[in-house]
């Protein structure tokens, strides 16, 4: 019952069919997610401004 055609007995619909567990392609778009929140997290906190104390701003 493994291989890439495990889950065409199982219609999902919606976002399940995009994300789910039992097939190859589902497993692949959850990880792909993940690695893009991850990115997105460490990009977010990389770009942000920072900020200066008021020593800072006086020289």
């Amino acid at each position: 019952m493994a291989g890439h055609d495990s889950g065409a007995q199982y219609n999902f619909s919606r976002i399940q069919k995009y994300v789910t567990s039992y097939t190859m392609t589902g497993r692949r778009n959850c990880v792909l997610a993940t690695y893009a929140g991850i990115a997105m997290i460490f990009l977010y906190f990389k770009l942000k401004p920072k900020k200066q104390t008021a020593a800072v701003k006086e020289k």
